[in-house]
């Protein structure tokens, strides 16, 4: 082979080679750079499972525990603001620990309604309570409501929801007047306590929220405001001792609800 047929080979050769097109490696993706986690489709999953939950009718049992509060209405001129666990006195009125429970249906995603119940199991008791016969008394007042209420709830957020409604029913309050001095008797006798009730009915309205725990269990809390009204004449004992709320009383209760919830 000549020097001419391979000098003649390697220009062919290196012709070709630069007119071959050249590729240039993509830029990489700004996504691939981006390590920070994407949470819109998070949320969005979040949302989702949340319209699964509320989309099918299902009925939800709440219990409660908080505190009722009569702000203006003491048990007596020496007992004011009552007396509820942690936090002791609560204004100038009274105030105690209230539960109950509640039981709901809801049928679309926006609107709940049920029945409701709560009493306080352990009213305020005033020891220095005299009466109108000097003697050594103790003076207690407890509270019972049952009702109906109804809940929208136009904020779904997540695994969250707020809502708002109204409340009504019949509520009881029971005065309790005890003579701790009295001599024993035989209880055919009589007995040395007296329970003064008076009943009435209540209309108020609430504001409240829930989170779902899971699935089927749910944690929310709830304040509500009621106008009560009591018979405006007092019911009085033989010996003296009367009903100690007439007429409309305000009262306002905060409470914290875990509830369960069943599909149906």
């Amino acid at each position: 082979m000549d020097v001419t047929t391979v000098h003649a080979g390697c220009m062919f050769l290196s012709t070709f080679l630069a007119a071959a097109p050249t590729t240039t490696p993509p830029p990489p993706d700004a996504r691939m750079l981006d390590s920070r986690p994407d949470t819109e489709p998070q949320a969005e999953a979040a949302t989702d499972a949340l319209a699964r939950i509320i989309d099918r009718p299902h009925t939800v049992a709440e219990l409660e525990a908080g505190i009722v509060a009569l702000p203006t209405a003491p048990i007596s001129a020496s007992q004011r603001g009552g007396d509820t666990p942690f936090l002791g006195s609560v204004g100038r009125g009274d105030a105690t620990l209230n539960l109950g429970i509640h039981v709901l249906y809801r049928w679309t995603p926006s609107i709940a309604i049920g029945a409701t119940g709560t009493f306080a199991p352990a009213p305020t008791s005033d020891e220095q309570y005299g009466g109108v016969q000097g003697l050594a008394r103790t003076h207690s007042r407890s509270y019972m409501f049952l009702g109906v209420e109804g809940r929208y709830i136009p904020i779904h957020y997540k695994f969250a929801e707020a809502w708002i409604g109204p409340s009504l029913g019949a509520v009881i309050v029971a005065d309790r007047f005890i003579t701790e001095a009295a001599t024993p008797v035989p209880a055919i006798l009589g007995q040395p306590e007296v329970t003064l009730r008076s009943e009435g009915f209540a209309i108020g309205g609430q504001v409240g929220g829930s989170y779902y725990l899971s699935e089927n269990w749910i944690a929310g809390a709830v304040l509500r405001g009621y106008d009560w009204v009591l018979p405006s004449r007092a019911r009085c004992s033989s010996i003296g001792d009367c009903s100690t709320l007439q007429g409309h009383v305000l009262a306002l209760e905060l409470g914290l609800t875990i509830g369960y919830r069943l599909p149906l």
